[in-house]
């Protein structure tokens, strides 16, 4: 007679349905759990291109509405606001628990923490993955994104800097956390860097459009390696959130003053960037506020591309140990047009290096060695 636990049905919580950085590694964590045979249930706010792709991984998909806390509820008004949303919301919080019976909760991210409450009312245990660290946010915010997970069972977080910061706000926190790095999958097969670096040179920028971000960085960047003879053209592959389409405006007119328009192309979201990655020759990650990890930077790597990326907080997690990219001050375009030069003159050094680093960063970011890990936490939850 088998007498091993059943394995668990699992409540998977999480706050949007996009396909960005933390939600594609909640596919991973997703796929993981069906490989050993869970049942997975996933709870987002609203519909989106996250919901067909975990319904392809076998995974049911409900739609819950959940409160989300961001850095505009962190004042009187918007506190008030996240008080009544949560009131409201937990309500069908508890009916879908009721109606799913999970054995366990697992909430991704930090910012959905009635998951957190609604599982431990119930009598569920629950695990969060933390994905989110901001050093330079004020006390009361990292306070508010760090007080809910005392209730949880276990916490992982995506990187040493993102579990510091947690800690540093609440320093109980550590006896229970563990520090698992994102397992991105690569490209199905690997194009090595072109052997000539003929002109132009393509850089790329792979994310979300926003001024924490960079994007206009990498433009000004262009610009000033242009006006010191570069033929460079920049790849903008990404969208805003919906409400900010101002900021896209806003690189859009910058692209004008500079008159770039034959120099940068912005393709929008997509959601498989590797052809982009296959047909560019330098990848840039130009973040200019704290980053809890990186995968943009990992994606780059494993597509064997040099990499341009910010020497900042979880970023040099992702792409420290490498020899092929170059870490820059964040906010330092002059820095970034310097870096880009080095590596268009040294391209024969770079391109060898960055093909050895995708072999190292395909060792060090495997999507099955993540799913291990986050499978063995959450089956070590009490049940």
């Amino acid at each position: 007679m088998d007498h091993r636990p059943a394995l668990p049905v699992v409540l998977v919580a999480h706050p949007n349905p996009e396909l960005y950085g933390a939600d594609r590694m909640l596919l991973e964590t997703v796929q993981g759990l069906i490989s050993q045979g869970s049942r997975v249930v996933v709870t987002l706010p609203d519909q989106g291109p996250l919901v067909q792709e975990m319904e392809r991984r076998g995974a049911t998909v409900q739609i819950c509405p959940t409160p989300v806390l961001r850095k505009s509820s962190v004042n009187a008004l918007g506190l008030v606001r996240l008080a009544a949303e949560t009131l409201r919301d937990s309500v069908h919080g508890l009916k879908l628990i009721r109606r799913v019976r999970p054995d366990v909760v697992y909430v991704n991210t930090v910012t959905v923490p009635l998951w957190i409450l609604l599982a431990r009312v119930t009598g569920r245990p629950v695990l969060s993955h933390v994905h989110e660290a901001e050093k330079s946010a004020s006390k009361v915010l990292k306070l508010a994104l760090a007080a809910p997970l005392l209730l949880a069972n276990s916490l992982l977080a995506n990187s040493r800097y993102s579990a510091d910061v947690l800690t540093e706000a609440i320093p109980r926190l550590r006896r229970k956390i563990e520090v698992v790095y994102n397992g991105v999958p690569g490209p199905a097969q690997l194009t090595e860097p072109r052997l000539i670096n003929s002109a132009p040179m393509r850089l790329l920028y792979v994310g979300r459009l926003s001024s924490r971000k960079g994007v206009d960085v990498a433009i000004v960047a262009v610009s000033k390696a242009r006006q010191r003879g570069l033929d460079l053209h920049l790849d903008i592959v990404g969208a805003v959130y919906p409400g900010y389409e101002w900021y896209e405006q806003k690189l859009r007119t910058l692209v004008d003053q500079l008159d770039l328009q034959q120099h940068v192309t912005f393709h929008g979201f997509h959601s498989d960037v590797w052809p982009f990655l296959v047909k560019t020759d330098v990848a840039i990650v130009p973040s200019r506020i704290d980053e809890p990890f990186g995968n943009t930077a990992v994606e780059a790597l494993l597509a064997a591309r040099p990499l341009i990326v910010s020497d900042t907080s979880g970023l040099r997690e992702a792409a420290g140990g490498y020899q092929s990219p170059q870490f820059i001050a964040p906010d330092d375009a002059e820095a970034m047009a310097d870096a880009v030069e080095l590596i268009g003159n040294n391209w024969d050094f770079y391109r060898v290096a960055a093909t050895a680093d995708a072999r190292l960063a395909s060792q060090r970011h495997s999507p099955l060695k993540y799913q291990h890990l986050v499978n063995q936490a959450i089956n070590a939850l009490p049940r």
